[in-house]
């Protein structure tokens, strides 16, 4: 079968890459000149199967009203003259009760121990070496109250089979030393040793390599101009080269829509509306100043809802969602608050160790913002889509690089005519099922 997958970051690139391991044939599109330029760039760096906790629960809408007024709030809405944003919204509060917070989580737990596997023979069988660290993920608190409260995060995600422990202090300490000069703010942590950090544009880039190295065809520096739909079947995408502007459609068997947030404006030029909205993500990459004091666990900070993840020689702090539409400035006020509120954090609790000065003051962070294309459930929408020959891989949230590799995988194993050997929920999927089972079935009159 000839597959056209649209959108090269993590979730594009694995599913390719699971495509061709069954035999397919592929065409990989990008707008970008190479893969994960764009999602998959800065994010926070982390496979944290421990914290696959959607942003839906109880205590969720009133937080939110909380903080709608600090620019420095760990989720920030942004109201718009957006009906998407709203319609999303509405769908989101329906998602904060106990039992949907549940439900959510046992999927996203599934997904994440899946794809976890997956990431592991993928790096063994592609041959891939990237900044990468096997030593856990730590959650740290500063605040005493949400620290008596992690016990009962780090029993849900037990009795999902993630050995997520609650650490006192002083073995959190034990875990990271790097923490030694904030232990004073630190009270306690959880920790999850099965977890790890990489980077993932460098994993994702290598991947999409080996990809044209087993054959596919890397058509990156291509704008996506229109799918064209006949008889209630995509026929062909027609895309355009960024470089001279030649205009060229291309046909298959089957198309993937992997495009990030960008999924929900590609569909909706055919009539199909998805539940996907951009979430606006921070990071901030920087040089070490003293890499013997640098963390080599990756952290969650739960006081700022953030994450540091060390590359190298360099530090990856990233966080933050603001749901305010395609907006992708850096410059605006809002932003600023938040790029300036990563560097502080970092000072704070690794005073020195990171080279945390502005531009103004002579430093070189590396500022970068990404959507997170979030559905209201946090779960990605995986399957085949109404129109035929048309699939989606998208809606990943802040889970894309945990989630990625076994989405792939799996998208190519239900394009391949396999059930995935994970329980979650996939698009269109259980309504195959069904009719596959009723036409087997004998007739009553047999």
């Amino acid at each position: 079968m000839r597959v056209v997958v649209l959108g090269a970051g993590i979730i594009g690139t694995s599913t390719a890459w699971h495509l061709l391991q069954r035999g397919h044939e592929v065409v990989l599109v990008d707008r970008q000149p190479d893969a994960a330029l764009e999602t998959s760039y800065a994010n926070a760096a982390q496979i944290s199967v421990s914290y696959c906790e959607p942003w839906a629960n109880r205590q969720a809408p009133l937080k939110a009203l909380k903080w709608m007024f600090d620019k420095q709030a760990p989720l920030l809405w942004r109201p718009q003259w957006d009906v998407a944003q709203w319609r999303w919204l509405l769908q989101f509060l329906g998602q904060c009760t106990d039992r949907a917070f549940e439900r959510n989580v046992a999927q996203l737990v599934s997904l994440g121990a899946y794809s976890h596997a997956t990431l592991k023979r993928m790096i063994v069988e592609a041959g891939i070496d990237y900044p990468r660290s096997e030593r856990g993920i730590a959650h740290v608190y500063t605040d005493a109250r949400a620290f008596e409260e992690a016990a009962q995060a780090a029993e849900l995600m037990r009795r999902y089979g993630v050995q997520r422990r609650v650490v006192s202090r002083e073995e959190l300490l034990r875990i990271e030393p790097a923490l030694q000069a904030a232990g004073d703010q630190v009270v306690g942590g959880t920790y999850t040793p099965t977890d790890e950090h990489g980077d993932a544009r460098v994993f994702t880039q290598a991947l999409a390599r080996r990809c044209a190295e087993r054959g596919a065809e890397l058509l990156f520096g291509h704008d996506i101009e229109r799918l064209e739909v006949v008889g209630g079947a995509v026929q062909r995408v027609h895309l355009r080269a960024r470089a001279d502007g030649t205009v060229r459609a291309l046909q298959a068997d089957a198309f993937v829509v992997a495009c990030g947030s960008y999924t929900t404006p590609l569909l909706a030029t055919v009539g199909i509306r998805v539940p996907i909205y951009p979430g606006k993500g921070y990071s901030a990459t920087l040089a070490l100043r003293d890499p013997a004091r640098a963390p080599q666990v990756s952290l969650l900070d739960d006081g700022r809802k953030i994450a540091m993840s060390r590359l190298g020689d360099r530090l990856r702090v990233a966080g933050t969602i603001e749901l305010a539409g395609f907006d992708l400035r850096l410059d605006t006020p809002v932003a600023r608050a938040r790029c300036h509120m990563l560097l502080q954090r970092i000072e704070e609790l690794f005073p020195g160790v990171a080279d945390t000065r502005t531009p103004e003051q002579g430093g070189e962070p590396h500022f970068w913002c990404g959507l997170r294309p979030a559905t209201p459930t946090n779960i990605p929408l995986i399957g085949r889509l109404p129109l035929q020959r048309l699939w989606i891989n998208a809606g990943h949230g802040t889970l894309g690089w945990t989630h990625g590799a076994g989405s792939g995988r799996a998208l190519a194993e239900l394009m391949s005519g396999q059930r995935p050997a994970v329980a979650m929920d996939f698009v269109g999927f259980e309504s195959r099922r069904r009719a596959a089972t009723a036409a087997s079935a004998p007739s009553a009159a047999a």
